[in-house]
Protein backbone atom coordinates (compact mmCIF):
# COMPACT_ATOMS: atom_id res chain seq x y z
CA UNK A 1 0.00 0.00 0.00
CA UNK A 2 2.51 2.39 0.79
CA UNK A 3 4.63 1.57 -2.27
CA UNK A 4 1.74 2.69 -4.47
CA UNK A 5 1.19 5.94 -2.58
CA UNK A 6 4.78 6.81 -2.70
CA UNK A 7 4.37 6.20 -6.92
CA UNK A 8 1.65 8.03 -7.01
CA UNK A 9 3.13 11.22 -4.86
CA UNK A 10 6.42 10.89 -7.20
CA UNK A 11 4.09 10.93 -10.43
CA UNK A 12 2.05 13.92 -9.04
CA UNK A 13 5.30 15.64 -8.62
CA UNK A 14 7.25 14.76 -11.43
CA UNK A 15 4.00 16.25 -13.82
CA UNK A 16 4.13 19.37 -11.19
CA UNK A 17 7.24 20.08 -12.14
CA UNK A 18 7.12 19.46 -15.57
CA UNK A 19 4.11 21.92 -16.45
CA UNK A 20 4.66 25.40 -18.34
CA UNK A 21 5.76 28.29 -15.68
CA UNK A 22 2.60 30.74 -15.55
CA UNK A 23 3.63 34.22 -16.85
CA UNK A 24 4.22 36.22 -14.21
CA UNK A 25 1.65 39.49 -13.81
CA UNK A 26 3.95 43.03 -14.39
CA UNK A 27 3.78 44.99 -11.33
CA UNK A 28 1.95 48.39 -11.59
CA UNK A 29 4.24 51.52 -11.82
CA UNK A 30 3.74 53.39 -8.09
CA UNK A 31 2.38 56.95 -8.64
CA UNK A 32 4.27 59.22 -6.76
CA UNK A 33 2.06 62.21 -4.71
CA UNK A 34 3.84 65.83 -4.38
CA UNK A 35 4.63 66.42 -0.95
CA UNK A 36 2.11 68.66 0.93
CA UNK A 37 3.35 71.92 1.76
CA UNK A 38 3.60 73.49 4.84
CA UNK A 39 1.09 76.40 5.04
CA UNK A 40 1.45 77.32 8.38
CA UNK A 41 -0.34 76.49 12.23
CA UNK A 42 -3.36 77.04 11.06
CA UNK A 43 -3.41 76.36 7.18
CA UNK A 44 -3.14 78.96 4.14
CA UNK A 45 -4.54 82.22 6.17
Amino acid sequence: MSKKLVLAMGLVGLVAACQQPQPQPLPEPMVVAPEPVFQGKYGAN
